[in-house]
């Protein structure tokens, strides 16, 4: 797999023998590749996720609103395990035909509503509930500037930097490069705008940081890619200490945790269906 003397073919045709972390559950089709039901509880809310930058934003997002004691915004977390394909069972893709978590089912409905894509529920949440999202027309469209930004941006940083730099069989330094380059500019963007403000949108807590912090916030503070060093996050002042006072949260303490299988065993909660789930941990 030298990365000098390659040449795409006329006709891409799939490597079966990619390697990588992913390499053996990737494929270039969509769609069920085997039925199975989805586990439900007793809860309002089903969540079908995994403790991912991208299935914390949802369980931190949760945890924030029923630390408001917003009771319709109880939850089950049921763990979906993506290096063994349970996103593509039957049952997770009628939720999510991307077959990505996470996904959720709000059974308050009837028919349950399906939400999929990590930026839509957390709108999809702070809309329902009123909570984590400016009223104003201005506050609510600079938070959702951001929210989208986000959804834009971190597959630069995880499928483009995290995987070339961490992941992947082979280092190849073009693609380290390039995607280090975007993601310090990045870092960069987001440390000018914490240079002005107490949150990403402004001085209110709220979906655009709930969205962001376990992707940039945990970079910085050395929880992915063993890159913080590689990075120079320490010359991010004003992004380490907003990473940091949003890290301190109780709600995003309980949340960066759910549906997480790896890690030191504190900070593991393979699924969550009521809060006393949380207190063996002393959380």
């Amino acid at each position: 797999m030298s990365n000098n003397d390659y040449q795409p073919a006329k006709v891409w045709s799939e490597n079966k023998g990619l390697g990588g972390t992913w390499g053996s559950i990737n494929r270039p089709t969509a769609g069920a590749r085997f039925e199975a039901d989805l586990p439900v509880g007793k809860h309002p809310l089903q969540l079908y996720s995994l403790g991912t930058p991208n299935g914390q934003k949802v369980t931190i997002l949760l945890e924030e609103l029923l630390a408001l004691n917003v009771q319709g915004a109880e939850y089950d977390a049921h763990l979906i395990r993506i290096g063994e394909s349970e996103q593509f069972s039957s049952g997770f893709v009628a939720l999510n035909p991307n077959s990505k978590i996470p996904a959720l089912l709000d059974t308050t409905a009837i028919p349950g509503i399906r939400v999929f894509e990590s930026g839509a529920i957390l709108l999809y949440l702070a809309e329902k509930f009123g909570h984590f999202l400016p009223k104003d027309l201005a506050g609510r469209t600079e938070t959702l500037n951001w929210l989208f930004w986000l959804q834009g941006a971190a597959p630069y940083l995880g499928g483009g930097f995290g995987h070339f730099y961490h992941y992947a069989p082979v280092k190849i330094e073009y693609a380290i490069d390039r995607f280090t380059m975007e993601a310090k500019r990045q870092l960069d963007l987001l440390d000018k705008q914490l240079a002005e403000h107490r949150y990403i949108a402004g001085d209110e807590y709220s979906i655009a940081d709930i969205a962001i912090w376990p992707w940039y916030g945990a970079l910085v503070q050395g929880l992915m890619y063993d890159a913080a060093e590689f990075i120079d996050a320490a010359s991010y002042k004003n992004l380490l200490r907003w990473a940091d006072e949003v890290a301190q949260r109780p709600a995003v303490k309980r949340g960066r945790i759910v549906n997480r299988t790896w890690g030191a065993p504190e900070e593991q909660l393979a699924e969550r269906h009521d809060a006393s789930d949380f207190d063996k941990l002393g959380l």
